[in-house]
């Protein structure tokens, strides 16, 4: 009786494995779903904050499957980074969101400088050579310190004395570059070739002093380092006026030896007579 059991059980495991054959051979696997067609879009490389102004290294490229972004989600080439350079964040993004074009505001928009500048603040452009900007590496967003380098009358100042630079105002953001006259060859007979004009956030203090320095001489942009803090911080106080003589040491030289020579001097013309002169050791 057990035998028989046994052989019954081995005949019916035997069946099953054939029907699992057939069944198997009747029913191939389906073939495996080939991924699905992608698309690259622009995303927030890192947090930005409202307000901030997009550099290069703000953006990044996201994979997402072809047809899911968003209508206004902008597609990753170099024309749609390019056009978002300069442009303010209308509100916080986080790292991955996609920017859509409701997001920012783009320079030559309506209002854009209206929706840039702080509360109470100004905005003053002047202009600046290709070099004193640092050769166009100054983008929107930048805090920069605003450097006024002058020449002094040489009959009223020692050779020591007649150069001077120091820092008219300090810390303030850059809100706009104009790049156009840098990167495009201005018209045939245009003045002041390779000049850019420079738009700051400045008090309105700050905006007075600056209309005064660019009626006095050379006027130069100093990157400040990236920091996170750096709105919140006091405006550093006004360092004190380099000179000549402080710079070049053969200038200074060249004032201890008058000191010990025949010194300089000085003609005051009080009115229409003959002048009467100082002499200073």
């Amino acid at each position: 009786m057990l035998l028989r059991i046994v052989l019954f059980s081995l005949m019916a495991l035997g069946l099953a494995g054939f029907g699992a054959v057939v069944w198997i051979g009747t029913h191939p696997p389906a073939p495996h779903a080939a991924p699905p067609p992608m698309e690259h879009i622009l995303v927030a490389a890192h947090p930005l904050k409202s307000g901030t102004l997009i550099k290069p290294e703000d953006l990044a490229a996201k994979d997402i499957p072809l047809g899911s972004a968003p209508p206004t989600a902008s597609r990753d080439d170099a024309s749609a980074r390019s056009g978002f350079y300069g442009a303010m964040v209308r509100r916080p993004l986080e790292a991955g969101e996609p920017i859509l074009a409701g997001d920012v505001i783009r320079p030559g928009e309506h209002g854009f400088l209206a929706a840039v500048l702080g509360r109470e603040m100004r905005a003053v452009t002047v202009a600046v050579d290709m070099v004193s900007s640092n050769a166009g590496l100054i983008w929107p967003g930048d805090r920069v310190d605003l450097i006024l380098t002058q020449t002094l009358d040489p009959k009223l100042a020692p050779p020591a004395r007649r150069v001077a630079a120091e820092t008219v105002v300090s810390d303030v953001r850059v809100i706009a570059v104009d790049q156009h006259l840098v990167q495009n060859a201005p018209a045939e007979g245009q003045e002041n070739k390779g000049v850019k004009t420079v738009t700051l956030e400045v008090t309105p203090e700050q905006a007075q002093a600056v209309m005064v320095a660019s009626r006095l001489g050379m006027l130069s942009l100093a990157l400040r380092p990236v920091s996170a803090s750096a709105p919140e911080q006091a405006p550093d106080p006004r360092p004190a006026v380099t000179w000549a003589g402080k710079v070049s040491a053969a200038l200074a030289e060249g004032k201890n030896e008058a000191a010990h020579g025949a010194g300089w001097t000085m003609r005051v013309y009080p009115g229409r007579g003959d002048g009467k002169e100082f002499h200073f050791q």
